[in-house]
């Protein structure tokens, strides 16, 4: 974990205080480098799931850096203090780091998903940022082999990768990149749906809803066989947590 790291809590999980330009520069010092360090991208969901698992709460505050990805928990951390907090989601932070990736020559990787996905992915990415170096891998979805697992790591580190941006899926993504720091030589970064809204395999919400907090109400509007049940039990979780926290002052 990071030494001088500026946090608040977030129902127990501890999320960084950072603005983007000091996000950027942090993370593409560590990708420069090639640190094996995991980045959590925070949204509710994670930090309600943190909130009620205590192994995977540790992923979360044993992170290098946990972004408040959801515009409630970039509230939060402004109700303790840091007023000009930004949310720091995950769509828009790979976004922004392939561009400097391009433009720096830091060779990124791209682990999760389907294989029709990341080639939709791929295409474009190197319309957008030509300059990009970049490896694309669809792992299959169960438990790797320890021998396949191995493989892995090391088509990745072959790769001279600086970044590997994760898409599994919480909380599977947080847990695969705790157990893979100081195996991969990368800054490990869990971008959760980017994949998906990058590929244009998912709509993305509009700017303003997205803005506005509302974004997890257009996700349920276009999945909601999928995702009502864990929106409706998640986000009154939250409330109810978030308000306790506040009302007791922690």
């Amino acid at each position: 974990m990071t030494r001088n790291r500026i946090t608040g809590s977030v129902l127990g999980a501890q999320i960084d205080a950072l603005s983007w330009d000091a996000t950027i520069a942090r993370l593409l010092g560590w990708a420069h480098a090639r640190e094996s360090r995991y980045v959590t991208i925070c949204n509710v969901h994670v930090v309600v799931s943190a909130s009620r698992d205590a192994a995977y709460r540790d992923i979360i505050n044993g992170s290098d850096m946990a972004t408040p990805d959801g515009a409630p928990v970039a509230w939060m951390l402004r109700r303790q203090g840091f007023a000009h907090q930004s949310r720091i989601c995950g769509p828009d932070l790979m976004w922004t780091l392939c561009a400097c990736a391009a433009a720096g020559q830091v060779p990124v990787y791209c682990y999760g998903s389907t294989g029709e996905t990341l080639a939709l992915l791929e295409q474009r990415l190197r319309t957008a940022f030509p300059a990009l170096r970049m490896t694309m891998e669809s792992p299959p979805f169960r438990a790797l082999t320890a021998e396949e697992d191995a493989a892995a790591v090391d088509r990745i580190n072959a790769s001279g990768a600086g970044i590997v941006f994760v898409g599994l899926g919480c909380p599977r993504q947080e847990r695969w990149m705790a157990a893979h720091r100081g195996r991969i030589n990368a800054v490990m970064i869990g971008v959760g749906a980017a994949f998906d809204f990058h590929a244009g395999t998912v709509q993305r919400a509009p700017k303003w809803m997205r803005n506005s907090g509302l974004e997890w109400l257009h996700r349920l509007a276009s999945e909601p066989r999928r995702l009502w049940k864990r929106y409706l039990v998640t986000n009154t979780l939250f409330i109810v947590g978030a308000a306790r926290q506040l009302l007791l002052g922690k």
